[in-house]
């Protein structure tokens, strides 16, 4: 992030656009909206604390804290005629064809893995490439060009957890490879699409304003991690974590 920023800063325009807007200043929220705000946050943080206790999948977690939410705002606004602070016009709001996009991916992701495909282009990549910190820097490169989301489940499928465990040091450098390397380009991440879609940002553009500096970023964070790496395996004596 410091890499990037540095990279970045002299390549910022002056903009007095905010100075100028004519948006009205923002209002405090309301006390209901504030137990709205709350509970919706204390349903996000309690999804692994769920998934923990009864060893069900975090998504069942989800709907298990959409359920609560629909609850209370329809217990909130049980006396208005009006629909639109209420779940199901939230809810017609979403955008179904991005869901519909990732629930394609996923289930695709799923069919891969149980042909045996992803544990073919694990062997494949454990064979041509020298280490397994150049292996995830692919994939956070390839993020790039596909989403973080399926191409993170396509790994999932790609090493068992049997081989390699949920603190080994793989998993650790494959989250900050995709989870940074989707930002080098505009279409590698949900959010950059949805920036191109609200902001009109042109795909060149990015490639010429942004790619540099994120890929500086992106390669700064992994020399980071591994130096970190080193010198925590250093302290604990030489064990590899």
């Amino acid at each position: 992030l410091v890499a990037s920023l540095a990279f970045l800063v002299n390549q910022v325009e002056e903009d007095s656009s905010l100075a100028e807007s004519t948006l009205p200043p923002p209002s405090p929220l309301a006390p209901r909206g504030q137990v709205v705000f709350g509970a919706g946050i204390a349903s996000l943080l309690a999804v692994p604390v769920f998934s923990e206790l009864t060893g069900l999948p975090p998504y069942l977690a989800m709907l298990t804290g959409l359920g609560a939410m629909w609850t209370l705002t329809d217990i909130i606004h049980m006396d208005e005629e009006e629909e639109e602070m209420k779940v199901p016009a939230a809810l017609s709001k979403l955008d179904t064809s991005g869901i519909l996009f990732f629930l394609g991916i996923l289930m695709s992701i799923g069919v891969l893995d149980k042909s045996g495909l992803l544990k073919d282009l694990a062997v494949f990549l454990n064979e041509n490439l020298p280490s397994q910190d150049i292996i995830a820097t692919v994939i956070g490169i390839a993020s790039s060009l596909i989403d973080n989301v399926p191409l993170v489940a396509a790994t999932m499928g790609m090493y068992d957890l049997a081989d390699y465990g949920t603190d080994d040091k793989l998993w650790q450098l494959i989250a900050l490879c995709a989870g940074t390397g989707g930002s080098i380009l505009v279409i590698g991440s949900a959010s950059g699409v949805a920036l191109m879609g609200l902001e009109k940002v042109d795909f060149l553009w990015y490639a010429k304003k942004v790619s540099v500096g994120a890929a500086v970023g992106y390669f700064a964070g992994i020399a980071t991690y591994l130096a970190q790496s080193q010198f925590l395996n250093a302290l604990s004596g030489g064990v590899s974590p």
